[in-house]
């Protein structure tokens, strides 16, 4: 069984046991559920939400919280002495699904 979620303006397809690393999420430990649920799969068959499925949801527990490795940005206009430098390190929640169900 598989599921997409929709977590910090991005999709997920997600199974029981995946680990992800997601945009930063309020809540720093603990069990968090998706309630974005916006297709499940099975073996036999597939539910597709319109534009999502108020049914279903997806409980993960939060792993940790961290920050992830610093990107350089260096921008210049040739011939002009306009240089800058400027770094970036992307804040991230590391998630574990732990299951796939309908709410009841």
């Amino acid at each position: 069984m598989y599921a997409v979620i929709k977590t910090g303006g991005k999709q997920y397809q997600v199974k029981e046991g995946d680990v992800l690393y997601i945009e930063k999420l309020q809540q720093e430990t603990g069990e968090i559920t998706f309630s974005e649920v916006l297709l499940v799969g099975t073996d036999e068959e597939l539910f597709v939400g319109k534009p999502t499925l108020s049914s279903w949801k997806v409980t993960a527990d939060i792993e940790k919280t961290g920050r992830g490795k610093k990107i350089i940005v260096f921008t210049y206009k040739p011939k002009k002495s306009v240089k800058r430098k400027q770094g970036h390190r992307q804040s991230y929640t590391k998630i574990k699904i732990t299951s796939i169900a309908k709410a009841s």
